[in-house]
């Protein structure tokens, strides 16, 4: 007689497990190929992927690039390069001889289109506030308000794909986290700097007047001791004061997201226009 266990049949094999997002910080050319690919791919799929010529436009647009380049195909070859042998990118033979690109960013960096535009927003950009921010990336994919954006951000920065460069609430700054390490660090000092400016400013004007009772002229303090030190001191630094500031500064960041909003609608509408007006002639 068989052996019953031979007869039970093998455990089906375990789903091969998901492959783990492969980024990594690479260089400022290279992220703002990617970010143009991205972008086209969402805002222009008529005309994705791209050969090398519209990706070298792509880079070297005037509107919602920060800082501007002007790269030559050559530089975009290179990078073209770089990120395909970091499996970032592929190239698609269609049905002309020139060679055109897409992205492979959403198992690259391990996330979803929402976050996948967002993240396009910010290598196109740099460092920005959600305000800025929510009102770019709108535009290539539905982001109705802060509170929507917020979650996006929550996913991304437990993805380590986003970094906090300053305190979170209104004016909140960030950024990728695709930098160079270089870079990374001079960014968050720059940053750093100009969110600790105001409290060192304020910090450093009681010490000018505690300093000034050593001069030997004995009728100067009932004078001058008090009211110089203590007013500016909490005004600048009372919670109300510093609340107002901040609302001040999302409410500016917001005003300044919708304008640049608006100015994307005009660019693509001026150059339908101009598409419609070169295919009548």
């Amino acid at each position: 007689m068989s052996d019953p266990a031979s007869t039970t049949p093998p455990s089906p094999a375990p789903p091969p497990a998901a492959k783990p997002p492969a980024w990594q910080p690479i260089a400022a050319r290279d992220r703002r190929v990617l970010g143009v690919l991205v972008e086209k791919a969402k805002t222009t799929p008529d005309v994705y992927p791209l050969s090398i010529n519209a990706l070298r436009t792509g880079c070297n647009q005037k509107n919602n690039r920060y800082p501007l380049m002007e790269l030559e195909n050559e530089d975009v070859e290179q990078s073209l390069d770089r990120l395909r042998a970091l499996g970032a990118v592929s190239e698609v033979q269609g049905d002309s001889r020139v060679p055109r690109y897409r992205h492979l960013l959403y198992d690259w960096l391990g996330v979803d289109k929402v976050e996948l535009a967002v993240m396009a927003e910010l290598l196109l950009r740099g460092a920005q506030t959600e305000g800025d921010l929510r009102g770019r990336a709108a535009r290539m994919e539905p982001l109705p308000d802060l509170n929507v954006l917020r979650g996006v951000l929550t996913s991304l920065k437990a993805k380590k794909l986003v970094v906090g460069l300053t305190p979170e609430g209104r004016g909140h700054s960030l950024t990728h986290a695709l930098y160079l390490p270089q870079e990374m660090e001079k960014l968050r000092a720059e940053h750093h700097a100009v969110a600790g400016a105001e409290p060192l400013e304020s910090a450093a004007a009681p010490t000018r007047e505690i300093s000034r009772p050593a001069a030997p002229a004995p009728t100067a303090p009932p004078v001058t001791k008090a009211p110089a030190a203590a007013q500016p001191t909490s005004a600048v630094a009372s919670p109300a004061g510093e609340r107002a500031v901040r609302e001040l500064e999302g409410t500016v960041a917001t005003l300044r997201a919708e304008v640049a909003a608006l100015r994307e609608d005009f660019d693509r509408l001026r150059r339908e226009v101009d598409e419609l007006l070169a295919q009548l002639r």
